[in-house]
């Protein structure tokens, strides 16, 4: 990749507005002290995903049973109205 030249990411940009200094450390190398603080922050994230997964799982179910029971409905109501 020719210098100068680099994907810049919607979380860098986020650092970089939170604390320049920080992003600049960063981009410098320059290790995090406060590791047990982030380590705890990425765990959280981390939950919270699963989370939203799940949250995405069981709507899509609802939406399923939700088809089933119409259907269902519309087959007894049918077949209700031949008999």
């Amino acid at each position: 990749m020719a210098r100068g030249k680099r994907t810049v990411r919607a979380s860098e940009i986020g650092n970089y507005l939170f604390c320049q200094r920080a992003w600049w450390y960063t981009r410098q190398g320059v290790k995090s002290r406060n590791r047990a603080e982030l380590a705890g922050g990425a765990a959280y994230h981390d939950q919270h995903a699963a989370e939203a997964r799940r949250v995405v799982v069981y709507q899509f179910l609802g939406i399923l049973l939700l088809i089933t029971a119409f259907l269902l409905l519309i087959i007894f109501l049918t077949s209700k109205t031949f008999s």
